[in-house]
């Protein structure tokens, strides 16, 4: 008899839905920067989600990765998996400059390709990529840029 060892998979979420709507850019910028240290948000750049139900109500919000000054990892499996097991159906994508400008990079543009490309295979709506700072944002669905 064969013995076989197989680790076992354990999938928890414990929903909150948060009485926040996402109505626009400015309302996903305004509740992004409630949940950033605004201490370090010039410092390293950071990437964080925040995960919607169907009527577009905020049930999650998730720090994805830091980085250094001028970068960060954006892990679109990993994102997917949280988006999956918290039953999302739509994802906004922010990430913030530590500089004043505001000019999405090649980089952002191919990442927010792959990750609208991945969403789309699932059926989850990738409904913006904000970049920010303290002061202000750059809106992909703003832009047209997807």
């Amino acid at each position: 008899m064969d013995n076989h060892k197989v680790s076992e998979i354990q999938i928890s979420y414990f929903p909150t839905i948060i009485d926040t709507v996402i109505s626009d850019s400015k309302s996903s910028y305004r509740i992004a920067l409630s949940y950033w240290n605004l201490n370090t948000i010039e410092i390293f750049e950071e990437v964080k989600v925040i995960f919607l139900n169907n009527a577009l109500k905020v049930i999650g919000f998730y720090n994805l990765s830091k980085g250094g000054i001028s970068s960060t990892v954006v892990d679109v499996r990993l994102l997917l998996s949280i988006a999956l097991k918290s039953v999302a159906t739509h994802i906004i994508l922010v990430h913030n400059y530590p500089s004043t400008h505001l000019k999405p990079s090649k980089a952002d543009m191919d990442i927010t390709q792959k990750l609208k490309t991945a969403c789309d295979f699932l059926d989850i709506k990738l409904l913006d990529h904000l970049i920010i700072n303290k002061e202000s944002y750059f809106s992909f669905a703003d832009e047209g840029l997807f």
